[in-house]
């Protein structure tokens, strides 16, 4: 009977029931919290209870609480007739001193409890936990791409939102979309690409790649193996020209795109066909170079959707980075990670990771069963002597397809196309094409030696201390290595070539 005094008009199924769940919350919040930075671990669906289902249920049980007493104390006036509209409030009664004290504290434990729930939901919203594992087969192929990127280290909100309110409010929103696409399955697989309405480049990029400190030009080798029995190693050593500081006098090389004011327009969503480019000139003219094979109108030139040209346009997978399994392979083969003289284990792996799979597991277990395999049936002395070589390349195999796979959202390494070099992509030839002329005549030229500069070529087809001028196709292909993309062949897998060859990977940037 004291506590029901005591409680007054608290003392009721609402408001108890109000009062038990803020205490469960109040306490569930604290023992996470700590769970969080004593162990050090951010599990998406801990973040999600912690942050914000826990806070929500503080919040309705303290409603509740209030509610339940105000339905008890006008059913009582109404009864009573003689109950006053408003509470009387006199602090010489010890009762209502205590309830003034205990509703200060708990007032101050709430807002201390809610304040830093508040900021840590904050902080998990921002992080990659929130954005790349709570949606777990949605953001799978991503994330596992992210992870393994150059960007690693950078959060996801960092190029996707960017610093300012107005533009986490944007992203906020856009959340809210995704969330419900997510819980009622309305996501399309594969996840469509570009983002529209992405922010520009200029505002998250360029905070880390300034355009004042471009390099005028880089040394790269590429590092590849031909898919014959012998692994036979290739090597190309380029000078890729980058530019000079854009918006001078003497920019030019691949990054003298975005140091113009270039406006193009795109016929397609994935911006590959691009039948009309527009440059501002230094002195402020403006020239137009048009497809002359599929040339738009000025009409339709007029009422299409132009894009100036940032970064993206040509670093469009700067993170999410997809890699043909040819490519992987030769990574395995020059870090020392599979052994390059197991008998066409490039040919044989990239033709195991190839095929269409319903599952990463059925993957998996076909890769650990049927590379051994070839090696007993047509290898059974190397299959017994390098027993440990090839089980250390099914692992690494395994991984390829685990980072470059995701049957469950439909994606392969080649569903999202990447326009760095013109390999398994149109790329710099969308443009590039030797078919967009000025009305001056002018055509946007072809030349490989306009972005890169070869300084040496080792394959098996050149003569030991031959010394090529320009890139040699591992296959003779003839007059077509200048008519013909590389992607006219490469795109639908990166393994035939003409001239009946399977080949692994050669990428040329």
């Amino acid at each position: 009977m004291p506590v029901r005094k005591y409680a007054g008009y608290a003392w009721n199924l609402i408001s108890l029931t109000g009062m038990v769940l803020a205490i469960t919350a109040t306490g569930l919040i604290i023992a996470f919290l700590s769970y969080e930075e004593i162990t050090g671990v951010e599990k998406p669906y801990l973040g999600l209870l912690t942050y914000f289902a826990f806070p929500g249920m503080l919040i309705a049980g303290l409603l509740l609480v209030p509610l339940g007493a105000f339905l008890v104390r006008e059913k009582r006036r109404k009864a009573a007739g003689d109950i006053p509209p408003y509470p009387t409030v006199d602090f010489n009664e010890p009762h209502k001193r205590h309830l003034l004290i205990f509703f200060v504290l708990a007032s101050i434990m709430f807002v201390l409890v809610v304040g830093i729930a508040s900021l840590k939901g904050y902080e998990f919203t921002e992080s990659t936990t929130f954005c790349g594992e709570l949606c777990h087969t949605v953001m799978t192929p991503e994330h596992t791409a992210w992870s393994n990127s150059p960007h690693a280290k950078v959060k996801c909100v960092e190029c996707h939102v960017g610093p300012g309110a107005a533009w986490y409010v944007k992203a906020k929103i856009s959340g809210m979309r995704q969330l419900y696409a997510v819980a009622f399955h309305t996501y399309p697989t594969p996840i469509e690409t570009p983002i529209e309405n992405l922010r520009p480049a200029r505002d998250t990029c360029e905070h880390c790649h300034w355009p004042e400190k471009f390099y005028a030009g880089r040394q790269k080798v590429f590092y590849h193996y031909a898919p014959n029995e012998q692994n036979t190693p290739r090597e190309i050593n380029m000078l890729i020209n980058i530019g000079g500081v854009p918006k001078t006098n003497h920019a030019k090389g691949i990054h003298w795109h975005i140091g113009q004011e270039l406006t193009y327009v795109a016929t397609d969503r994935k911006r590959i066909n691009i039948p009309y480019i527009q440059v501002k000139e230094k002195d402020g003219s403006i020239t137009e170079y048009v497809d002359t094979e599929k040339p738009l109108t000025k009409a339709e030139i007029e009422k299409s959707k132009k894009r100036v040209m940032d970064c993206t346009d040509c670093h469009n997978r700067p993170t999410h980075i997809y890699r043909a399994p040819g490519v992987e392979m030769d990574e395995c083969f020059v870090s020392g990670r599979i052994d390059s003289s197991l008998p066409y284990m490039k040919k044989v792996a990239v033709e195991i990771l190839t095929r269409p799979y319903k599952t990463a597991e059925e993957a998996k277990a076909t890769i650990a069963k049927d590379l051994p395999g070839y090696y007993a049936k047509n290898y059974p002395a190397i299959a017994s002597q390098k027993a440990k070589q090839i089980e250390a390349a099914v692992a690494q195999i395994q991984d390829i397809y685990v980072r470059n796979f995701f049957p469950e959202m439909k994606v392969s390494w080649n569903t999202y196309p990447n326009y760095i070099g013109h390999f398994y992509t149109p790329g710099c030839f969308r443009c590039h094409d030797g078919k967009h002329k000025n009305a001056a005549g002018k055509v946007i030229s072809k030349d490989c030696n306009m972005c890169h500069t070869l300084l040496s070529q080792k394959q098996e087809n050149i003569p030991a201390g031959t010394q090529p001028k320009e890139f040699v196709h591992p296959v003779d292909i003839g007059n077509e290595i200048v008519k013909t993309n590389c992607s006219d062949c490469h795109a639908a897998g990166g393994q035939d070539v003409p001239g009946g060859e399977t080949h692994g990977g050669e990428k040329k940037e």
